[in-house]
């Protein structure tokens, strides 16, 4: 008997574990059921197969549990791909490809025969340590889609414990089980990133009377689905639809990256590295100012411990990688370089209208200037290109026969009009 059937009155797709109810129909056959969406899914896999190539081997369907004929990524491919879409911060980078490397082995060791049959391969979790704006979000974005794998984003600042007002720790993964579409089994081998993960920490040592059901008690929630269990997890949400049914989700393969600002954890940082230079013969050179762009890179488990995260928390998250601070020559990289930079965003809008779009010199440098006085990290990129654009792209469309439009120095600092160029006559 399949094991998405539980008993005789509900009948479960025996791929995706949808009920009869969720569907429009499905196909029994001995001890097994198969749904219509399934038939769909795996005949347009198989017809595309057999286009591509009619004598090629039959490939595994993705959602199976290998990884089929798709070659897995090396670490300096991943690196290389994820180069394309975020500027700078090295590290973090070689330390996300390994990890995600590692991670997918793991799951397909069992498939491999080897001297090593009795050694069982952890789960490297990941936690990213960042100022706002330096690209956290971004490189799990990015690894997803070079990865193809289901990819979800979960805010921890709306988790709350168990039974009070608020998401439990189990709405991520319902969240990873939509990107899925369903399909539990290529759910168990996504990727979660939790967002602001810092807004979990202990609020302070002190006991006090209320519950701090925000912040401690959501990293105690968080441990179990981080490490590896078995979590019924609701389809359409928890307490609004008490009814249904709960889909087993095993969380054992599912790679968790964790991220946050960790604002004044910098503090913390500075304060032990000056204390342990205090005496006689105290070098100098190690103390460390807190406004140091790479005081990330010096992080220990400890300063984690002391900024509020919970031991057992800490020990989930072996990866620990930082993200520097970004200076002036990184921002300028990023409104210029990667594939989907912000001003090639921008020069897109335009040709759509049948406009050139061009920045000078003067003007890169001037939007980077805001932006770096702002200390938003790239996001700042945007809020000066949003206030500069606006009354461009409200007026454009006023003028007749514009072919190109050239944003100067004096259009980003005092909002003085761009240049523009009539289009050229067509011979």
């Amino acid at each position: 008997m399949s094991n998405h059937q539980h008993d005789d009155d509900i009948i479960r797709c025996s791929f995706c574990g949808r009920t009869a109810h969720e569907v429009t129909s499905m196909v029994a056959g001995p001890d097994v059921y198969i749904c219509d969406r399934c038939i769909n899914d795996a005949s347009g896999i198989v017809s595309s197969d057999f286009t591509a190539a009619p004598n090629r081997k039959p490939t595994i369907a993705a959602g199976s549990r290998s990884t089929g004929s798709k070659r897995r990524l090396s670490p300096l491919e991943m690196k290389a791909a994820l180069d394309e879409y975020v500027v700078g911060q090295d590290q973090a980078k070689k330390a996300l490809s390994v990890a995600v490397y590692n991670h997918y082995k793991r799951i397909d060791s069992s498939e491999y025969f080897s001297d090593f049959q009795d050694v069982e391969l952890e789960k490297s979790n990941i936690l990213l340590i960042g100022p706002t704006g330096t690209g956290k979000t971004l490189l799990a974005k990015t690894l997803a889609r070079i990865l193809d794998v289901p990819f979800c984003i979960s805010d921890a600042t709306a988790l709350t414990e168990a039974g009070y007002v608020g998401e439990d720790v189990e709405s991520i993964l319902a969240n990873l089980l939509h990107a899925s579409d369903f399909n539990v089994e290529r759910a168990e081998r996504g990727i979660i990133y939790i967002d602001e993960v810092d807004k979990v920490a202990r609020k302070s040592d002190n006991a006090s009377i209320t519950r701090d059901v925000s912040g401690e008690g959501v990293q105690q929630a968080l441990l179990k689905i981080l490490e590896g269990t078995v979590a019924g997890v609701p389809p359409k949400g928890g307490r609004k639809h008490p009814e249904q049914s709960l889909i087993n989700i095993d969380t054992s393969n599912i790679l968790f990256i964790c991220g946050g600002a960790f604002d004044g954890l910098n503090e913390v940082i500075a304060s032990r590295i000056s204390s342990n230079s205090i005496g006689f013969n105290a070098n100098s050179a190690a103390k460390m100012d807190k406004f140091d762009p790479k005081i990330f890179q010096h992080v220990e488990p400890d300063d984690l411990l002391r900024f509020g995260l919970i031991p057992e928390l800490i020990g989930r998250l072996p990866v620990i990688s930082a993200l520097d601070s970004l200076n002036e020559e990184a921002m300028r990289s990023i409104l210029l370089e990667p594939k989907n930079a912000l001003l090639k965003q921008y020069q897109k809008l335009f040709s759509m209208d049948g406009m050139d779009l061009t920045f000078d010199e003067g003007a890169v440098s001037a939007i980077v200037k805001r932006a770096k006085a702002l200390g938003t990290g790239a996001r700042g990129l945007r809020a000066v290109l949003e206030d500069t654009m606006l009354e461009i792209m409200f007026n454009v469309h006023s003028k007749s026969n514009i072919g190109r439009c050239i944003v100067t120095r004096e259009t980003v600092e005092s909002k003085a009009e761009p240049l523009f160029e009539q289009k050229k006559a067509s011979a």
